[in-house]
């Protein structure tokens, strides 16, 4: 087959990876816009349940990627100044620079033709048997195809802005503080052993008190630095092309025309509170791989088992991300509550987990949840 991926992050290359592995006759190419090194962002996690399907599926790249990771057992949640931990959430994190190049190594050493620094002007692929969009939640393929893919986009209120910090945090973390405007919250975690992600999120209202639109990247950065310095203990947070942002969340009706295809955040963005999207990106170019392993060099047979056997599990995640990005956009709100309140909040938001569910998946939280309970001291929402 002559397959060209348009988009050369890690659903894009891992996909041309696995196929020029499975059959070196085929004749890849990968495009990409950017250079190599090109990334914004800093680390990006898994939960160990996540990483399972990798294990399971591509022990390979597993064993690659596992060698590189950081690793912990519990999730931090600290409110009013007081930390809680929650058990039996395991995650992962590497650097998604480590991670692209762990993909380009790959893909170089099987012959995957890697064209860099090379914008995609327009679609002129006939000659190729299947085009991948992989090519971001600002796809140019499925802007080129939107009558027949049918995309739909909703734009999130809060904001975020994505920096990083040389401050080492022993867990995945979720941080929430106050200032004179108003809510905020961070995300934060490791992913090397010298370096943490540190996602700031807040409403629009504090947003807009903060007069963060004012600001250049320097003075924001400093109003975080200062919101969170207690968290920080002393560390700067660190740029890379960081600006608030507000989550678009888009979907397709279709997911591929003829023989084209999107996989990863051109085909739908999830929330981030759910889940790294990264580990959604590499899930669809193991599905997709997997269609054509099955279907042979058939494109509308396996992009027809692509969407039939993916789609029903993208859908159940997806109402689970809309649930939890509901909570996030509320979470001003909800920071009414006491610590351990707050705490069981963020664990059911998502509708797919209940009592009976949290006291297998973390029974140290909810033996102290339950006594903080019987207590009598619980808030209602």
């Amino acid at each position: 087959m002559r397959i060209v991926v348009i988009g050369g992050g890690p659903a894009g290359l891992y996909f041309a990876l696995l196929m020029k592995r499975h059959d070196a006759d085929h004749h890849i190419v990968v495009v990409e816009q950017n250079a190599p090194d090109a990334t914004y962002g800093f680390g990006v996690v898994f939960s160990a349940r996540a990483l399972g399907f990798l294990e399971a599926d591509d022990p390979e790249t597993y064993r690659l990627l596992s060698s590189r990771m950081e690793v912990w057992d519990d999730l931090v949640m600290v409110h009013r100044g007081r930390p809680i931990p929650i058990d039996g959430n395991g995650f992962s994190a590497i650097a998604r620079i480590d991670l692209l190049r762990l993909l380009q190594d790959g893909c170089r050493d099987t012959g995957v033709a890697m064209h860099f620094n090379t914008p995609v002007r327009d679609m002129a692929f006939a000659d190729f048997d299947l085009v991948v969009g992989a090519d971001g939640a600002g796809s140019l393929v499925r802007e080129t195809y939107r009558e027949h893919l049918q995309p739909a986009a909703q734009i999130l209120s809060n904001r975020f802005v994505w920096y990083g910090t040389r401050r080492v945090f022993d867990t995945l973390s979720l941080t929430f503080r106050t200032s004179n405007e108003g809510a905020f919250v961070a995300h934060h975690y490791r992913y090397g052993p010298q370096m943490s992600t540190f996602i700031v999120e807040c409403d629009a209202a504090t947003w807009d008190r903060a007069g963060f639109k004012a600001m250049d990247g320097a003075a924001s950065r400093r109003y975080c630095e200062a919101v969170f310095a207690d968290d920080l203990d002393g560390h700067e947070l660190i740029d890379n092309n960081s600006m608030w942002r507000n989550f678009p969340i888009i979907a397709n009706r279709n997911w591929s025309h003829r023989n084209v295809v999107l996989i990863g955040d051109a085909l739908r963005t999830v929330h981030f509170s759910v889940g790294s999207g990264t580990r959604l990106a590499l899930e669809d170019s193991l599905a997709l791989f997997a269609a054509f392993r099955d279907t042979g060099d058939d494109v509308v047979a396996a992009l027809a088992r692509f969407e039939e056997t993916r789609r029903p599990i993208v859908e159940k995640l997806l109402r689970a991300a809309g649930n939890s990005a509901e909570w996030y956009e509320h979470f001003h709100e909800i920071m009414e509550l006491n610590p351990h309140d707050l705490v069981y909040s963020y664990m059911t938001r998502t509708g797919r987990v209940d009592d009976a569910q949290l006291r297998k998946i973390a029974p140290r939280f909810m033996a102290l949840f339950d006594a903080h309970r019987a207590a009598g001291t619980g808030e209602k929402r």
